[in-house]
Parts: structure tokens; C-alpha cells; sequence
């Protein structure tokens, strides 16, 4: 939903196709092995008409290595056997260990045309899914420069553990390689390994870190919500010198703004002298996920007197202000006005945004409307957006309707919805409804529960914990703290314990207990316990936050003075002297 200019994002392995070469390698001649059906390849050939090639020899294979060459012989015996084993001259057919010494010789040529060449080829032979294959050809397009193809094709790479120790084997790594190790792992959702990667690149003398690694690293400590180690990449480019381009200013707003510091998004948003629409867009984005959607709005209608057109992606973020906020009014003349003032089509996300802010506002029958007549399919994102709202209004009958249109789409598109009915029977106490939802979830591979994940950081770690969560080392210190932290605020802030998320028909207790254990309140424990009194604490959170742990937050950062961001699936809350920013309506 934040637009970021980062690397050009990776084509479908089905799609991408390197560049045809003007000077393509000679074709082999028709022998019996090239008669028989190449092995499947993932990525077929280019629907481009390929041009007839010439029997001679590439001029390109014929220039010998240049002088900087560790090995001149051994690089053009490689491409002279290589192009033997093309004309038929050897008993062997050309397969992954000789496509990959042969684009490995191409890296040190005068150009990357015979690499593209090879590339072809390798998609042809079905080869291009070999680790070592892909690591060449990442090789060869880094040592030209070619940013786009290296980063594609470490996109593509299936054995990410094994790209990374080649990565580490790669005898001339540059900015273009670690630009792509380091968004590859971002990519992958491996926030940690992404940091790690680029303090390594600090440390080293091979290359700078340049524009890409920059966003590609921001991004991480956004995801993540490391915002103390964001903060010092921001002080790393401030100290640095260089000029905050475009694609910087918007990493940045992006990553205060995901790890709750939305003052410092908005000191950085102000700061950028010539504002394009991805800074705008960022800090639209920013305020909806803050729950500012007033500010979200006023800013939306400053971009547009400043004679800066929206986009679909702009327009997505603030109707998103306004479903936050509860915006009816300006969300729906701005979805009404998207084709008649910015000529753009509303789709299928536009209208789940509004969906889900007529949803929250309890308009429950209009929403369903909507639903029902777009001109555009509705995918499963919006029906379970209807139910979210059916369980939060407490609709048991329109939520079996919309349930029941669910079960058109496969298991892993409406995954989540099954739980939603089944706390919606729990709340309304029709526990053997529940409980056959719950049988339904059993037999269906996809719709069980996605366990309650949480993160916070604390002295520049980042620190995971899972409901009922055993793996941590001070997990019994942890637990005694969060104890003493419930029976506190149950006595001095007037927390009671909300119970009606848990979907088993249980004595209250184990109602009682099995709320107490959820991710956040771990993470708010071992934070009281970690941190310096008095400031603030970030949480990330993978799920939404229940009624409960939102009542909890409230009663404790009133009974310890303290500042509570917790920043869920949909959006942050900051808590703070017993009151939280949403107003209680998320």
C-alpha cells in the first residue's frame, strides 16, 4: 500500500525473459539429444520472435578476456569448449555445470551480449532453476551494472540459503550484488538477515552502499519496526553527505511511520524540497495507519492543490484514512469522484476500502450492496472484510450469508474466515455453533488459526514472542512480571478481563488464562522489564489486537505512566493515560 521506489519488483518466474542479445551464441545443429523435448523449463521461452541465428561464431565469444582477467586461458577455453559442445563437436550434450562456467568466462567479456546469450539458452534447456546457474548469471549482470536483471534473477533463485552462501564465494562483489542480497532478504520477509547483510556491506571495503541497499534496508527496519536501527541508517545518510533523493525520502516517511514515530515522518516529509507523488502517497499512508484521518485528508486535498494528480495507490491510502477513522462521508465522495476528477477506474482494492469503511460504520446492508454489485468480481478479501464487521457488530446472520458466499473461493484465499464465524458464535455464547465451525477448520488444510506473533525492540534486538510462548530464555521471568503487571492494573486501573474473543465454551479461569497469555501482553512484560522508566514502547503485532489486550494497554500505560504503540495487522494504537489513539474504533 506504501509506494516506494525501490528496485523494479521481480517479473513472474513464468514471464521474465533476459534481453535478446544482437549477437546471440550460433545455434547447435539438430543432433538426436536436441530432438528430444528439453526438460520443463520455469520460465518458457520469449513470445518474441527469436531472430534466425548465424552459423558463425559470435564476434563476442571470438575477442579474447580482457587484460583484468584473473585467468585470460581458462576463461577462453571455457567459452571455446562451450561453443564446441553447441556445434556437436562432443559426445556431451551442454548442461547446468557447463552453462555455469560458461556465463561465469562471459562475466570477464567486453560486454554483458554473450551473458545475455547464454541466458537465453539456459532458459531453453530448462536449466535456469539450477542455484549455480542463477548465481552466474547474477555474477555476470552485476559485473555490467545491469541492476534490474541481477535483482531478478536473485528473486528467482529457489534455494535462497544456498544463493547466499555463493553470495559469499562471488570473487567480485559490487554495489549491484549486495543490492540485490540485501532486497532478496528483504523480499523473503528476513528483516534480521537484510541488517545483517547490510553491516557487513559497512564494514567491508568492496562497495558503497548506494540508493537501492538503502530503500531495500529501510524497508526492513519499516517491517520490522526497528526504529532504533532505522534512525541510525537515517543518521548513516545524513552523515554520509549525499543528497536524499526521491526514493530515500520515501523509505524514510515509510519507516517512521511503520515503527510509530509519525512526527519525525512528518519533520522528513517537510523537509523534501520538491515533493513527487510517492512522498505524498507515503505520508497519506502514514497518517491512515496512525488513525489520523482527518490530518489524512487535509493532506490528500493539500496535494492536490499543489498540482499533484493521485494515483490508485494515493487514492487507496486515503480511503483507507477514512475507513480508520470512520470517515463515511469524505471516503465515499472521494471513491465517488475518483473517475470523474482523476479519470481512474475504481478497483477491486478501492472497493474493498469501501467496503470496510461502510463495515466499520455499521452500515452493514449498504456494504453488502456494494459487495454484490461491483461491476468487478469481488475477491475474498472483501467478503471477509464484511464478516470482520459482522463479528465486530455482532450481525450472527448476515455473517452466515457472507460466510456462505466465502466458501465459493479455495481455502488458502479466504483463509481466516472460518475463525472470524466461529468468534462471532463465541461472542453471541452459541457454542455448538462454534464448535462445528471449529470441526470445519480441522478438515480444511488453510483456515486454522494464524498463531498471535509479536515483536519489540529493545536495545537495537528485536525480540519475538508467540502466544503462550515457552522459547524465550527469560520466559519464566517474563511471565511472573506480566502476573504482577494483570493483578496491578486489575487493582489500580480498572482493567477487567474481556473474554468473549475465546471460542471454546471454557470455566472462566481458563477464559481468563488463556487471554493473559496473548503475544502483546508478553511483549509489553518484557519491555517494562527491559526498558528505562518512562519511555516509550513499540510492539508489532501480526493480527489484529482483541478487545481485550486493548483493554489491557489502556489500563497499563495509565497505572505506569507509559506510552504504548502497538502496531497491529490494520493499523497503530498508541496508548497513552488510559486512552488509545483509535477512540476505541478499529
Amino acid at each position: 500500500m506504501h509506494l516506494l521506489l525501490r528496485l523494479p519488483p521481480a517479473a513472474p518466474r513464468s514471464s521474465y525473459h533476459p534481453p535478446l542479445s544482437p549477437h546471440p551464441l550460433p545455434p547447435p545443429p539438430l543432433r538426436p539429444f536436441l530432438r528430444r523435448p528439453w526438460p520443463p523449463s520455469p520460465c518458457p521461452p520469449s513470445p518474441r520472435p527469436l531472430r534466425r541465428r548465424r552459423r558463425r561464431p559470435s564476434r563476442h565469444l571470438e575477442r579474447p578476456p580482457p587484460a583484468h582477467s584473473k585467468s585470460p586461458s581458462s576463461a577462453e577455453a571455457a567459452i571455446l569448449l562451450f561453443r564446441r559442445l553447441l556445434a556437436g563437436e562432443c559426445p556431451a550434450a551442454p548442461d547446468k555445470y557447463s552453462f555455469t562456467f560458461a556465463i561465469a568466462a562471459s562475466s570477464r567479456g567486453p560486454s554483458p551480449a554473450a551473458g545475455e546469450a547464454l541466458h537465453s539458452l539456459a532458459v531453453i534447456a530448462g536449466v535456469l532453476s539450477d542455484v549455480f546457474v542463477g548465481n552466474s548469471l547474477i555474477n555476470m549482470y552485476s559485473a555490467f551494472g545491469n541492476t534490474d536483471d541481477a535483482q531478478r534473477m536473485f528473486d528467482e533463485m529457489p534455494l535462497r540459503d544456498v544463493a547466499e552462501a555463493v553470495f559469499q564465494e562471488m570473487p567480485r562483489r559490487n554495489e549491484v550484488s549486495w543490492a540485490a542480497m540485501v532486497s532478496g532478504y528483504v523480499k523473503a520477509a528476513r528483516f534480521s538477515d537484510a541488517l545483517r547483510c547490510f553491516r557487513v556491506l559497512l564494514r567491508g571495503e568492496e562497495a558503497e552502499p548506494n540508493e537501492a541497499v538503502l530503500v531495500s534496508v529501510l524497508s526492513a527496519c519499516a517491517q520490522s519496526g526497528a526504529l532504533e536501527q532505522g534512525k541510525w541508517v537515517h543518521a548513516f545518510i545524513r552523515r554520509s553527505g549525499s543528497p536524499v533523493s526521491s526514493a530515500i525520502a520515501t523509505a524514510l516517511v515509510e519507516m517512521y511511520s511503520r515503527c510509530g514515530d509519525i512526527e519525525c515522518a512528518r519533520q522528513v516529509f517537510d523537509s523534501v524540497p520538491r515533493r513527487g507523488l510517492p512522498v505524498w502517497t507515503s505520508m497519506v499512508s502514514g497518517l491512515a495507519l496512525h488513525g489520523c484521518g482527518g490530518a489524512a485528508v487535509e493532506l490528500f486535498r493539500r496535494m492536490l492543490d499543489e498540482g499533484v494528480k493521485p494515483d490508485d495507490v494515493a487514492l487507496l491510502g486515503v480511503l483507507n484514512a477514512c475507513s480508520h477513522s470512520g470517515l463515511v462521508e469524505e471516503g465515499c465522495a472521494i471513491f465517488d469522484n475518483m473517475v470523474s476528477s482523476w479519470g481512474i477506474s475504481p478497483k477491486v482494492e478501492h472497493y474493498g476500502c469501501l467496503v470496510d469503511l461502510l463495515g466499520r460504520a455499521g452500515r452493514l446492508r449498504r456494504a453488502l450492496e456494494v459487495a454484490a454489485s461491483m461491476p468487478v468480481e469481488p475477491d475474498a478479501a472483501i467478503w471477509r472484510s464484511l464478516l470482520s464487521a459482522c463479528r465486530i457488530h455482532g450481525d450472527v446472520r448476515l455473517a452466515e450469508l457472507v460466510a456462505s458466499r466465502l466458501a465459493c473461493y479455495p481455502p488458502a484465499e479466504r483463509g481466516g474466515s472460518l475463525v472470524l464465524l466461529s468468534n462471532l458464535y463465541a461472542s453471541a455464547r452459541q457454542w455448538d455453533e462454534a464448535a462445528s465451525v471449529r470441526k470445519k477448520m480441522a478438515a480444511v488444510e488453510g483456515e486454522g488459526t494464524v498463531p498471535g506473533c509479536s515483536l519489540i525492540e529493545i536495545d537495537g534486538a528485536v525480540h519475538e514472542f508467540l502466544a503462550t510462548d515457552r522459547r524465550h530464555p527469560c520466559i519464566i521471568t517474563i511471565r511472573a512480571k506480566l502476573g504482577e503487571v494483570l493483578a496491578r492494573v486489575r487493582a489500580e486501573g480498572g482493567y477487567a478481563v474481556d473474554t468473549s474473543g475465546v471460542t471454546f465454551d471454557l470455566e472462566d479461569e481458563d477464559k481468563e488464562e488463556a487471554v493473559a497469555g496473548h503475544s502483546e501482553k508478553l511483549a509489553v512484560a518484557f519491555g517494562l522489564m527491559s526498558l528505562q522508566p518512562g519511555g516509550p514502547m513499540r510492539i508489532v503485532k501480526n493480527l489484529r489486537i482483541c478487545e481485550d489486550c486493548h483493554s489491557a494497554m489502556k489500563a497499563i500505560s495509565l497505572v505506569f505512566h507509559r506510552e504504548i504503540l502497538v502496531r497491529d495487522k490494520a493499523r497503530f494504537h498508541a496508548f497513552s493515560s488510559g486512552c488509545c489513539s483509535c477512540g476505541d474504533y478499529w
